[in-house]
């Protein structure tokens, strides 16, 4: 879910062409769920292997990732480890409502409602220890960086781009922002054309770029007084202060400074410790990292996780690992090499 402040931030918009020759660290969970939302047929029914095993986000890493590879673009994937334990009302309220969205999309399903089924559908999407790993070991086998954070992975996304291992981090959600990431890039994963919701209409999708020491300065205000201004408007770990939206809060957070004054002042209803939310974007864990490494992708690896063990069309898998030769072949003959850790 993240935290929804996105009202009151400046996103440019950018392009893939703009993003080549860049290292970016990728929200893992982040985007595993947007294709396991995403990738769907129009009942809403995941992509399956012959074992019934779902495989969108497989199709999802492995197309996408080579179209960013294909621009330059050195993605580096971070995964979300043991979560803070006052995530755990909000693991639980998810699991709820994938719960009941699957209900409803197996009732929309019998009933025709096709639409609803599909929105449902998205909703539904569960992410499971073996999607996990076996979404690890396709990046492993593109040759492309799987880093383990010791908690949440965005903090540990914003730590590798503060220490300048990376030009920035991507995922949806703002919390990046919070985690004290430079630069934050959106839709990276999403990049294209998209359907929108419940209409026969198309719409383009750009990346965007979000400058945090740009937004600081434009909202008047300080990256702890930008964290305050989300536990207003609510994070994975507590609600809203009811009637409180972003732009709200940032009025009371310029006026009155921080979230202890607003809520006195106003007699503002606040039922969760602020001051532990707080502290989880000011100081995540942190993890010693020594350097990132790209490796040259291995075809055969890849062919034997997606074609041998999930059924994908060995054409369509050999036909993609094609055009990602041939994007390395012709860094090659610029001049360059053709390892991916040489890209830069």
């Amino acid at each position: 879910m993240g935290t929804n402040i996105g009202d009151i931030i400046r996103a440019d918009e950018s392009s893939l062409e703009a993003l080549s020759g860049r290292r970016i660290a990728i929200d893992a969970f982040n985007t595993l769920y947007q294709f396991l939302s995403i990738i769907r047929q129009p009942d809403g029914t995941p992509l399956k292997d012959r074992q019934g095993r779902i495989t969108s986000h497989l199709s999802g890493l492995f197309y996408r990732n080579v179209r960013l590879l294909e621009h330059g673009i050195l993605p580096a994937y971070v995964y979300d480890g043991e979560a803070p334990s006052l995530k755990s009302e909000e693991v639980e309220r998810r699991r709820e409502i994938r719960t009941d969205a699957e209900k409803e999309w197996k009732k929309a399903k019998a009933e025709g409602r096709i639409e609803d089924a599909r929105k449902a559908a998205q909703a539904s999407s569960r992410l499971t220890t073996n999607m996990i790993e076996g979404s690890k070991s396709l990046l492993r086998a593109l040759g492309i960086p799987v880093i383990q954070a010791p908690s949440e992975g965005e903090a540990l996304a914003a730590q590798i781009a503060r220490n300048n291992m990376v030009w920035a981090s991507a995922s949806q959600d703002y919390d990046s922002l919070l985690y004290d990431c430079p630069l934050m890039v959106r839709n990276l994963s999403i990049t294209g054309r998209r359907r929108v919701a419940r209409s026969k209409r198309y719409k383009t999708v750009h990346p965007e770029i979000i400058d945090l020491d740009m937004n600081l300065k434009l909202l008047e205000v300080t990256r702890p007084q930008l964290i305050d201004i989300a536990i207003m408007v609510g994070t994975d770990y507590n609600d809203n202060i009811p009637g409180v939206g972003a732009k709200t809060a940032l009025k009371l957070i310029q006026e009155y400074g921080d979230l202890e004054t607003a809520v006195e002042t106003k007699d503002l209803e606040v039922d969760f410790p602020y001051e532990r939310i707080r502290e989880i974007f000011l100081h995540p864990p942190e993890s010693h990292i020594e350097k990132l490494e790209w490796t040259d992708p291995d075809p055969d690896a890849v062919r034997g996780l997606l074609c041998d063990v999930h059924d994908f069309s060995r054409n369509r898998v050999n036909s993609t690992l094609g055009r990602l030769e041939k994007a390395l072949r012709e860094i090659e003959e610029s001049g360059q090499q053709s390892s991916l850790a040489d890209f830069l």
